[in-house]
């Protein structure tokens, strides 16, 4: 059975590259893009898809917010994710949403094509285990907190993320106290100085 693929990035060349390179090494005809959050989950409704690459950041926010659903609405959906963002940081919280795969933007074009026909073919691959270490403060952060910290380092306040995310006032105070503590930044500026040294992009 021919792979029904959805492409998830904010960036035109970025899908425009996985499109050829889907096209022309694995023989993938049946693509479809969208370069929003609220794009996918409407396009997910309309068509029945086999395979999802999607990136973290999206142009209307983290796509750590709709993960949850789309697993839980379809299940037998294959997701991989391509980002620029590091995958010590990432990589646990994305295992947790029972995803396997993950493509860094920056690597080559032989290793792209390769980790592309496992994930068409369904073939078995898991995110390498990452231990959290000391050197970068973001790996330690939990699905929650990561999904808040897109808020936060946007510089977006307490009450407009609790609306965004459906939750509390003080359950997005606690979550943000916790990401405060376990990135040591003792303020907004240094939390920012942080995710730009580590690569955590927003």
């Amino acid at each position: 059975m021919q792979p029904a693929i959805l492409l998830a990035d904010d960036h035109s060349i970025i899908r425009n590259g996985l499109k050829l390179y889907l096209q022309l090494n694995i023989g993938c005809t049946d693509i479809s893009e969208v370069s929003s959050c609220h794009a996918l989950m409407s396009e997910l409704v309309k068509k029945k898809y086999t395979h999802l690459i999607l990136d973290i950041i999206l142009s209307d926010g983290s796509t750590l917010e709709v993960i949850p659903n789309i697993k839980k609405v379809y299940p037998h959906l294959n997701i991989m994710i391509f980002s620029m963002q590091p995958v010590e940081v990432y990589g646990e919280a994305l295992k947790q949403y029972g995803i396997n795969y993950y493509l860094s933007k920056t690597v080559g074009e032989e290793e792209i094509i390769d980790m592309l026909n496992h994930f068409v073919h369904n073939r078995q691959l898991e995110i390498k285990r990452q231990p959290v270490t000391k050197d970068n403060p973001f790996s330690a952060l939990a699905p929650r907190e990561l999904e808040i910290l897109h808020y936060v380092l946007k510089g977006i306040g307490t009450k407009d993320i609790a609306d965004s995310l459906n939750l509390k006032m003080n359950t997005i105070s606690t979550i943000k106290t916790r990401i405060y503590e376990k990135t040591n930044a003792g303020n907004i500026k240094e939390l920012m100085e942080l995710a730009t040294l580590y690569s955590v992009n927003y």
